[in-house]
C-alpha cells in the first residue's frame, strides 16, 4: 500500500451496474491498492501515480472493468499530484455527493459501467468546461494510441 486513505472496506452500490462482482471476486481481480480506491473509496497519495505525468495520446480506462473514461486530449497538469481532466468521455462516468468529510461536501466520480470510485470533480478547472476531474491513477489504466506522442 502506498499511502491510500479510505472509508474502510468495500461499498455496496446503491444501484445495479453492467459489471458487478462479489467483494471476494473484486479482491481477486484487483490489486490491494486498486480495491481500496475503486471499491473502498480510498485516495492514493498525491504524486504517486505515473499517470499524472502521462503525456502520450490515448485513453484512460477503468482499472476495474476496462471502460474508456478519459481521452488524453482532455488531460492537463492541475499541479495537484493526481491525473486531471477537464471532461470525461460522454456517458463514461457518474457522480454523486460525497459528505465523507465532516466540513466539506464534494462530488465523487464513479465508473458508469462498474460503479468503481475514481476520484472527485471540482469547479476550478480550465476552459472549456471549468471542471477538474481529479482522478486516482491507480483506478485507471492507460492505453496509448498508435498516433505517437501528444503534440
Amino acid at each position: 500500500m502506498f499511502g491510500l486513505s479510505g472509508r474502510g472496506g468495500a461499498t455496496t452500490p446503491a444501484r445495479r451496474f453492467e459489471v458487478e462482482h462479489s467483494e471476494a471476486e473484486w479482491r481477486r481481480r484487483l490489486t490491494p491498492d486498486q480495491f481500496e480506491v475503486l471499491r473502498g473509496h480510498g485516495t492514493e497519495r498525491a504524486g504517486t501515480s505515473p499517470l499524472d505525468r502521462e503525456s502520450r495520446k490515448g485513453l484512460f480506462h477503468c482499472a476495474g472493468c476496462d471502460l474508456p473514461l478519459f481521452d488524453s486530449a482532455t488531460k492537463y497538469d492541475s499541479r495537484t499530484g493526481w491525473p486531471s481532466f477537464w471532461a470525461p468521455i460522454e456517458g463514461a462516468v457518474g457522480t454523486q455527493t460525497d459528505r465523507g468529510l465532516f466540513w466539506q461536501t464534494r462530488t465523487e466520480v464513479h465508473c458508469a459501467r462498474c460503479g468503481g470510485h475514481l476520484g472527485h470533480v471540482f469547479d476550478d478547472g480550465p476552459r472549456p468546461t471549468g471542471k477538474r476531474y481529479c482522478m486516482n491513477g491507480v483506478a485507471m489504466a492507460f492505453r496509448p494510441s498508435a498516433a505517437g506522442p501528444q503534440s
